[in-house]
């Protein structure tokens, strides 16, 4: 009898359950394998005991398509090549974690992350011998090698919920609504919900604008009639100078965050419409996933156990031309999918007449 383990790593998403839910049903009724759930990722890996759990087929109902964020909880917190203590040192504490799989007398991991969480897993398995198999799962859906993957979908569906509730509001106080979402470095999540919801401007990092354009598109609409506007932008837009608005937390880290507000000021300025700006944040990662990461997720999950049957380890599962395939995993987080801006979608938005802020006027 073989016996895996799986994680997930990074931050949350929708669908992270279904994949959960789809290792653990193919394993055992397939293969008649054991399957363990190890907490909070790898920290779960370094705890003594090992925290983890023993799933069985009756935990493993249609209940876990439909939730949210993941019963194994995660952590993007803590490298372990580098892993912070409370007096102020870094350790590497990965030995601990190599342990912990061999503690479980595990035959193979499978992973669900992204590039950050695979390139440390990865190195955990090389350093150790451990049989690694990974899982792409990020909203912002900026992994190479992978059409998509798991949880991008149901962010964007979020967002384009967010702007079909804008709209009617915008319309009826005569107000351009700026909706800010993630992404990270990539604007995947601004662009599909932009074209979905009907935006007027698309910002995305990948395609610089000026403001002026912008302003313009916005009195163009105005001189037309459209007594209101919808502008999404991916929250890793810079100012019209280049630079990042970022938000400082408590620790002092620092992440993205305000430019939705910058923008809506510099656009009651220039155009002298009310201006209200919503910033989406964490609530794209929550609630069900929708029925593509649910089928997404159970195709991934199935496919990674039966590699693991084969006996074939350092792979990452992914989504290409309509069909499941597997890659080599540095391959796959040594490259970076950004928004193509020669792409269908780009030519797609501005054929509708959307604005990308890097227009002549």
């Amino acid at each position: 009898m073989k016996k895996i383990g799986i994680l997930t790593s990074g931050g949350d998403c929708a669908g992270l359950n279904a994949v959960i839910r789809a290792v653990t049903l193919r394993a055992i009724q397939t293969y008649g394998w054991e399957v363990y759930g190890i907490h909070q990722g790898t920290h779960g890996l370094m705890r003594r005991p090992v925290d983890a759990i023993k799933f069985e087929l009756p935990g493993c109902t249609g209940n876990l398509l439909r939730q949210g964020g993941t019963i194994l909880g995660t952590t993007n917190k803590g490298d372990p090549f580098a892993y912070p203590f409370p007096d102020g040192s870094l350790r590497d504490i990965s030995e601990e974690l190599i342990e912990g799989y061999k503690l479980l007398k595990l035959d193979a991991l499978i992973g669900i992350g992204g590039d950050g969480s695979q390139a440390i897993l990865r190195r955990l398995a090389q350093q150790g011998g451990l049989n690694l198999i990974t899982i792409p799962k990020t909203i912002d859906d900026d992994l190479s090698h992978t059409e998509h993957s798991v949880g991008f979908m149901t962010a964007v569906d979020v967002a384009t919920e967010a702007l079909d509730r804008l709209q009617p509001t915008a319309a009826s106080h005569d107000r351009v609504m700026i909706l800010e979402v993630m992404g990270r470095d990539a604007g995947h999540i601004a662009l599909s919900a932009g074209i979905a919801g009907g935006a007027d401007v698309i910002l995305i990092p990948e395609i610089p604008y000026n403001i002026e354009a912008v302003a313009h598109k916005i009195k163009s609409l105005q001189e037309n009639g459209r007594n209101f506007a919808l502008v999404v932008v991916s929250e890793a837009v810079g100012t019209e100078l280049g630079d990042k608005a970022t938000i400082t937390d408590q620790s002092g880290k620092s992440r993205y965050g305000g430019i939705s507000q910058y923008l809506a000021n510099r656009m009651t300025e220039l155009t002298g419409a009310e201006t209200r700006f919503t910033v989406l944040g964490h609530v794209q990662r929550g609630g069900q996933p929708i029925f593509q990461d649910r089928v997404l997720a159970s195709v991934f999950g199935v496919h990674a156990v039966d590699l693991i049957a084969e006996g074939k380890f350092d792979r990452m599962v992914a989504w290409q031309n309509r069909k499941v395939v597997d890659v080599p995993i540095q391959q796959a987080i040594e490259g970076y999918q950004a928004v193509d801006v020669g792409g269908t979608l780009v030519k797609t938005a501005r054929a509708l007449g959307i604005c990308f802020g890097d227009e002549d006027f």
